[in-house]
């Protein structure tokens, strides 16, 4: 593709190079750089991608562009924002695909990977869609996973992969969109047919600093939308309406709305509840348990009527979704009278929803083990300590991805969080404590393993070594 075919719709500060040159494909790492390339030096957190505009050129890129004027005599691009020029200029490379799906995009603290996996089961079940999916746990076109690094990808990757969608005839795409990506512009030029907002609570603080710049980041995602859908129970909805240009659907499970659940019934094995908008109501019932699944049911019903599904039919639909896996995942206990449940929660909020869902079934005792991350927002390790120790009836902390920090050292900072020890259990190595909490498990106690969820290892001093609690249960029996 020309130069200047790729810069349409970008700021363009100065332009050193024939417009007419043919580019191949894009880079920012210089590693991955292949003969015919343009190079995006990027100014990034730790490293800024111009020192490596040498290293790119010598393995063949034939353009570099960035937001400074290289050093180098080399042909260059300069651009008002880097991050946002790189999503751009990928956009036009692979043709715009996203305007070739209907594009999906949900936010929030937690609940964005359940109801991403529940609305793109309601959209093959409804529509009988082929759908793309890009999210946390994996990605997806249709059935066929598609391997990505992160919960949303680097621009380029990102606009290959929805190219790769497109391709495939999907139908419909449905993604997470996290603060990150949207703050780092890998969305940038990206338009979405309807966006849902979850929550927000304290998490990610390492990156955006204050609460106030964690909003403003996910709020970026309702100014390029069509039509959007926000859980009103949490006061961070306001901020998220303020910055949408088109219509909004409420929903509630404490108040009135648009949209607003009623007569909610609770189970160990699912949720039943009544769905009302206007003068419809229509029963639900979802074979997940907990509490939070009425919330993400609910958004899920949301973006369906927002993209001209009828509630009665999105509702029908749930009744046969399955649960993701890591999110309130029952662990088999062959031959023990106790149960063992799996869940991804690592912040305090998501905590405190999933044990205060598995209280509400719970006949004996709650037993919780869990931890905090290493290397992120050290301000929610208190706050998890907190919670963990006030719901659980006991609380055993431990590690949870390290990363390079000392795990003693993010555990003592949990603990400062809780004012009364007396039902709290330290222990450090994550398996030992996941054994303990299986000894002293009596008849009709529940286990949640709280943090790793889906994942399948633990980060320590920067290395990832296997961790699968599913194996680490079942060789323990």
């Amino acid at each position: 593709m020309k130069l200047s075919e790729l810069l349409q719709g970008v700021e363009v500060t100065a332009i050193r190079a024939d417009e007419n040159m043919e580019i191949t494909g894009i880079a920012f790492d210089s590693r991955n750089v292949k003969p015919g390339d343009l190079f995006m030096a990027i100014s990034g957190f730790s490293t800024d991608g111009n020192r490596f505009i040498p290293a790119a050129m010598e393995k063949g890129a034939v353009l570099a562009v960035s937001a400074r004027t290289p050093e180098q005599d080399v042909p260059y691009v300069t651009v008002v924002d880097d991050r946002l020029a790189m999503a751009q200029i990928a956009t036009n490379f692979y043709g715009h695909p996203a305007k070739k799906m209907c594009m999906i995009g949900v936010t929030g603290t937690n609940g964005k990977t359940s109801i991403t996996l529940l609305l793109k089961h309601v959209l093959e079940t409804v529509k009988g869609a082929k759908v793309g999916l890009i999210g946390t746990m994996e990605s997806l076109i249709g059935d066929q996973p598609v391997h990505s690094v992160r919960t949303t990808p680097e621009s380029p990757d990102l606009q290959a992969l929805f190219a790769q969608m497109a391709d495939a005839g999907c139908e419909y795409l449905v993604m997470e969109v996290s603060s990150h990506a949207l703050a780092l512009e890998r969305v940038g030029g990206v338009h979405y047919d309807v966006a849902a907002f979850t929550n927000l609570t304290q998490d990610h603080l390492d990156f955006h600093k204050t609460m106030e710049e964690y909003g403003l980041a996910k709020a970026k995602l309702f100014a390029r939308c069509d039509k959007a859908v926000a859980n009103i129970d949490d006061s961070w909805s306001v901020r998220m309406e303020e910055a949408a240009s088109c219509p909004v659907l409420h929903t509630s499970v404490k108040n009135e709305a648009d949209l607003h659940a009623k007569n909610i019934e609770l189970y160990s094995d699912k949720i039943r509840y009544t769905a009302i908008c206007g003068d419809e109501q229509v029963p639900v019932e979802v074979p997940i348990p907990g509490r939070f699944t009425v919330y993400n049911t609910l958004t899920v019903l949301g973006i369906a009527m927002q993209l001209g599904i009828s509630l009665a039919d999105a509702a029908q639909a749930l009744k046969t979704a399955k649960g993701v896996k890591g999110r309130i995942e029952v662990v088999p206990t062959p031959g023990k009278d106790y149960t063992i449940i799996i869940d991804y929660a690592h912040s305090h909020d998501s905590l405190e929803n999933i044990l205060t869902s598995v209280k509400d079934f719970c006949k004996g005792r709650l037993i919780a083990v869990f931890g905090s991350s290493g290397g992120r927002d050290p301000g929610k390790r208190p706050l998890m300590g907190e919670v963990g120790a006030r719901v659980a009836d006991i609380a055993v902390i431990t590690t949870d991805n390290a990363r390079w920090e000392d795990p003693f050292t993010v555990i003592q900072e949990m603990l400062a969080g809780i004012p009364d020890q007396s039902n709290c259990v330290v222990i450090v190595d994550r398996t030992e404590a996941i054994h303990y909490a299986m000894d002293i498990a009596e008849k009709d106690d529940i286990i949640v393993l709280a943090g790793r969820g889906h994942e399948l290892y633990q980060e320590s001093m920067g290395v990832k070594v296997p961790m699968d609690e599913r194996k680490i249960v079942a060789e323990y029996l």
